[in-house]
């Protein structure tokens, strides 16, 4: 059995560390070197590092701030943001990233996803789906998908419907999915184990839970109620309400396979 990978995400505004509730009211977490740094001594299994505002703002993830991030981890990094070509990719690849998370531009040109799949390999090809509770279930509109993906961090609703979507990825070539419920993100209130358990159990490629964890054992549900194989967390770890080795030795005491 393949251990379950606990993952920091650095969410990156303006240079520095943010975190926010539903993606929005962001507020500072701090440096994103100094970050990087201490969960490459807390032991996390991989590090995330999304500039949040690059797609919106129609710019490029700045590469000087991965590099650095880059040179300060030894664990598996993956960038995402402002992502828009095959040449974006290589960029980020070469200043120091495992793997590329693409959001927006993968909605926008799928072929993206199959492209870079070709080029640089399947398993350094993310797509991260930012799904919220679709509102036209709430109509008289009853069109399938009871989630639907936005892009553009959180500001533009697609009418794509996230589980299909999810499918679709897979098909075009992505080798991971990064889930993260909207609804839940911030909340502390646990994963969203419906919408994480749809997706995980859809595909057969990896897929990161993201949005919600508040305690150890929101870490232990989304493994044992869902197909998820790492679980995603920012601010419990951003501001050390929780601390990476705490949620690895509950896991394993638990019985779920993590690395110690």
């Amino acid at each position: 059995m393949l251990a379950k990978r606990i993952i920091p995400c650095l969410d990156i505004n303006k240079g520095r560390v943010v975190k926010g509730v539903h993606f929005k009211n962001l507020r500072d977490a701090g440096n994103p070197i100094e970050n990087a740094l201490f969960y490459e001594k807390e032991g996390a299994d991989e590090l995330v590092f999304l500039d949040i505002t690059a797609s919106y703002e129609k710019r490029k993830t700045t590469l000087d701030l991965v590099r650095k991030v880059a040179e300060c981890v030894f664990m598996p990094f993956t960038v995402g943001g402002g992502i828009r070509s095959a040449v974006d990719i290589r960029e980020l690849l070469l200043a120091g990233a495992d793997k590329v998370s693409i959001n927006t531009m993968a909605v926008k040109n799928p072929k993206i996803i199959t492209e870079a799949s070709n080029i640089f390999g399947a398993q350094c090809i993310v797509v991260a789906i930012d799904a919220k509770s679709d509102q036209r279930q709430k109509t008289k509109d009853k069109r399938p998908g009871k989630w639907e993906v936005y892009i553009n961090g959180g500001r533009t609703a697609t009418g794509l419907d996230a589980v299909s979507w999810a499918k679709k990825a897979q098909r075009l070539g992505a080798g991971e999915i990064l889930l993260t419920s909207m609804d839940y993100d911030g909340t502390k209130n646990g994963y969203d184990l419906e919408l994480t358990k749809a997706i995980s159990s859809a595909v057969k490629i990896p897929v990161i839970a993201s949005g919600g964890a508040g305690k150890t054992e929101d870490f232990y549900n989304v493994f044992v109620k869902t197909a998820a194989t790492a679980a995603l967390a920012a601010s419990i770890f951003h501001y050390r309400e929780i601390k990476i080795k705490t949620v690895k030795q509950y896991l394993k005491k638990k019985g779920i396979e993590v690395r110690v």
